[in-house]
């Protein structure tokens, strides 16, 4: 029988009630259990959860399953940025977390991310094994309600995870320049667990902050967590009404970040990649590589070459950047959905400490960021300008769609290719160095086409050009 387990790009995602249902985190948690205790004879768990409906209830059933399995659970005692959670793994050596969020997917939806030892998000071994038991254990009759008694033996040990990990960014962010540079941010939470660690952290160091939707909310205003344009339009709001620096924001789960200009204009993830690894090149001497996944900007090689170093490109999905981070063998890893990590931290997106180095950069620069990616595009040499366009289609369009780019061809869409790169989907590299990418989401049921050229134009034209392309029957 299948699981309805099912692992994707960045843990399991379900809508509630339908397919995130207590009967299958039963199952998961269960998975999960026999998992860690072939691996470890005393493992040690972490539980966390976001702000989502009924993440409560979850994360106490998630204890009370590990606990009856002999798993030591730790339970924290509210809602906890994954961040925060990958941070406390590192520290306290433990075994692993499981994650209630569905990070920044719509309000209908819940999740599971677990985290193996290594703190970052597990791969794909460990989640096919965790998948593999969860059919076998469906397939005997799932798993039933433990009997009271047992929910109920002891109360569970209660940890809170902020202090310690905004100690850690202490060392990581240069709060002095900050404090200097006297400048004031809009923080949006989004309603997700980056309330009380962005905002409060910047605050406590001597910052001027005016934060929004700090509070919880399970229905997200009706969108979502997502860092989006559109769902930062408050933001944006607020960052020009109150003659912000510039608004930074988290998601749901505070592992990506969302910025905008001091002028309102939200700026691409893509685009903040390059700019701090251009900055952390030249502020913290670091001479070492970037990595990024195969749907990112190559804005990031062109930055690397001009320090001289070069990139690793990944797969979608932040668990291939973390293994680079564990072996330091980047300075900073990124993905174009907004997710980043820098050398000695966790192998794991981290969206607060992504604004603070987006705010530490502003303020050592003394420029808004539309300044300092034009000056960037000019010692460059040329412009970036990245598109993602989500295709919605029927599953024939989308079968017709693999079949399509499954063909290597010399040239395409009237362009001249000069490599494909199957990493993940498939990528068409053109003679002009603009590129398309076409790949199904690991998180949605879309497919997602990537563009970059060097001018808006050229990329609207390319963009307009696939989407036809692919729709052609």
């Amino acid at each position: 029988m299948p699981s309805p387990v099912k692992f994707g790009t960045s843990g399991w995602r379900g809508v509630i009630a339908e397919d995130f249902t207590f009967a299958n985190v039963r199952l998961a948690l269960t998975a999960i259990a026999e998992h860690v205790k072939a691996e470890s004879a005393e493992p040690t768990i972490l539980v966390a959860y976001d702000t989502r409906f009924y993440s409560e209830e979850f994360s106490q059933l998630a204890v009370d399953i590990l606990e009856h399995h002999g798993v030591r659970a730790l339970l924290c005692e509210t809602f906890t940025p994954t961040p925060a959670v990958a941070y406390e793994i590192m520290r306290r050596k433990l075994d692993g977390a499981v994650n209630f969020t569905a990070s920044h997917n719509p309000a209908q939806y819940h999740g599971l991310k677990f985290s193996s030892a290594d703190a970052g998000p597990a791969l794909p071994e460990i989640t096919k094994d965790i998948e593999a038991r969860a059919s076998q254990i469906a397939s005997q009759g799932g798993v039933p309600p433990l009997p009271h008694s047992a929910a109920k033996a002891n109360p569970s040990e209660k940890v809170n995870l902020r202090q310690n990990y905004l100690t850690r960014l202490e060392k990581l962010v240069r709060f002095e320049t900050l404090k200097k540079a006297n400048l004031k941010f809009a923080v949006d939470a989004l309603h997700g667990c980056g309330s009380g660690y962005l905002d409060r952290t910047l605050g406590d160091h001597g910052v001027a902050v005016a934060a929004i939707r700090t509070g919880r909310d399970c229905l997200f205003d009706g969108t979502g967590p997502d860092v989006s344009e559109e769902n930062l339009a408050p933001l944006k709001k607020v960052v020009v009404d109150s003659k912000a620096t510039a608004g930074l924001a988290t998601d749901g789960d505070a592992d990506r970040f969302g910025i905008v200009d001091r002028d309102g204009t939200w700026i691409q993830p893509n685009l903040i990649l390059a700019l701090v690894y251009d900055y952390l090149a030249e502020t913290r001497q670091w001479k070492m590589p970037a990595a990024r996944s195969v749907a990112t900007t190559q804005m990031i090689d062109a930055v690397a070459k001009s320090h001289g170093q070069g990139v690793h490109q990944t797969p979608v999905g932040f668990k291939y950047i973390g293994q680079l981070i564990r072996e330091d063998k980047i300075a900073l890893g990124g993905e174009e959905s907004a997710g980043l990590t820098i050398r000695g931290h966790i192998p794991e997106k981290d969206g607060i400490l992504a604004c603070l180095l987006v705010a530490e950069m502003i303020a050592a620069r003394g420029a808004p960021l539309g300044e300092q990616i034009r000056a960037t595009y000019k010692k460059l040499g040329r412009e970036f300008w990245p598109v993602r366009e989500n295709l919605h289609l029927s599953d024939e369009q989308k079968a017709n769609a693999v079949c399509r780019v499954g063909v290597d061809s010399s040239t395409l869409l009237g362009r001249k290719v000069v490599s494909v790169d199957r990493t993940d989907g498939a990528k068409f590299v053109f003679e002009d160095g603009s590129w398309m990418l076409l790949r199904l989401s690991g998180t949605e049921p879309l497919l997602r086409l990537y563009v970059e050229a060097e001018s808006a134009a050229a990329s609207a034209k390319l963009t307009s050009e696939a989407t036809k392309w692919v729709l052609q029957s």
